[in-house]
């Protein structure tokens, strides 16, 4: 089959489409014809290995010289099941599903094995794929929706509540705008001035271009503050929220766990940073969202699966508005409604 290897660390050149050995479903795995994927911040960090602190854990996982547990990335998709394990009865041949695969990587390919079920944490997680999606929308859905649903209910949003979401122009952003509206909060999104627009599209009731008002100074103050880029610390924000407000941010630093977890001790302020835990319920939930209308995708650009090493190079430019999609061979059967 062919598939995007990853062959080294650094830019994205080191991903060269190749032919590799199309895999076999075990007996509780399903074999996924994958029609579309999806390029994010975080699988440009990982093929360069820019995680402070963490890479040489993450070499000693993922190999010290070069990419060898780990040689195809791509962590959502969305596709057609074409077999089933023995011992597999939540799906059969032919259905249409969507999900993430979990810290093994493996999208970017023709076809991917994957658990029926999911054992929770940051492994794979598969369900139905929405009626009213294409394979391209749908593979949007999964990373940034969940880490969205799980933040914002760690913050346990009250209707009429402020919301502010920094970097709110990307895959967990645009999809926290909505989820926010969904929970009843007024919303204000922050990012660059070309994707404002896109902010207001997805129900943001109120947008700021950081490059022109900073709204940890402006005096404003907010119930939540859900910082996506990591740009900012408790410390920074906490003049700009309300009593018992929340910060939450989806890409915390070391440093900034330690302060921001002794901030919230002296002032009462909580904080969130955990990692989700994935779960099948919280798919479907997001699923049913989408099927009633209250929930959707932005989609920036599609690349084909040959040109997967130019969607990394345009993710890292930090233009994308929404999401970058990976397309994976024959696109006139997309799937759904629309």
């Amino acid at each position: 089959m062919k598939a995007v290897v990853w062959t080294a660390y650094g830019a994205p050149d080191v991903l060269q489409l190749g032919e590799v050995e199309r895999p076999t479903p075990k007996d509780s795995e399903v074999l996924i014809r994958i029609h579309a994927s999806t390029v994010t911040a975080g699988d440009c960090e990982l093929r360069n290995l820019e995680f402070p602190v963490m890479s040489f854990l993450m070499r000693l996982y993922v190999g010290l010289k070069k990419p060898a547990r780990i040689r195809i990335l791509g962590q959502e998709f969305a596709g057609k099941i074409e077999a089933v394990g023995t011992a597999v009865t939540r799906f059969q041949e032919g259905d249409e599903v969507f999900g993430a695969t979990g810290f093994g990587m493996g999208a970017y390919a023709e076809y991917l094995c994957l658990p029926a079920e999911s054992k929770g944490g940051m492994g794979g997680i598969l369900a139905g794929k929405p009626s009213n999606m294409t394979y391209d929308e749908a593979a949007a859905v999964p990373v940034g929706g969940l880490e969205a649903l799980h933040y914002l209910r760690e913050a346990e949003i009250q209707s009429g509540e402020r919301v502010l979401i920094n970097g709110s122009g990307g895959s967990i952003g645009t999809a926290a705008i909505q989820l926010a509206k969904y929970f009843g909060a007024d919303v204000t999104g922050v990012d660059h001035a070309a994707k404002l627009d896109v902010l207001r599209s997805v129900g943001a009731d109120n947008v700021i271009d950081y490059a022109q008002d900073d709204f940890t100074t402006n005096g404003l103050t907010y119930d939540v503050i859900f910082d996506v880029v990591g740009k900012t610390s408790f410390a920074r924000c906490k003049e700009s929220l309300k009593e018992n407000g929340r910060y939450l941010t989806a890409n915390p630093g070391w440093s900034q766990m330690m302060r921001g977890q002794r901030s919230s001790k002296r002032r009462g302020k909580r904080r969130v940073s955990e990692m989700p835990d994935r779960k099948t319920e919280d798919l479907v939930f997001l699923k049913d969202l989408i099927e009633s209308g209250k929930l959707r995708t932005v989609i920036d650009r599609r690349y084909p699966l040959e040109q997967t090493a130019e969607a990394h190079r345009y993710v890292e430019t930090g233009q994308k508005a929404g999401n970058v999609i990976i397309t994976i061979g024959n696109q006139d059967t997309q799937g759904g409604d629309s």
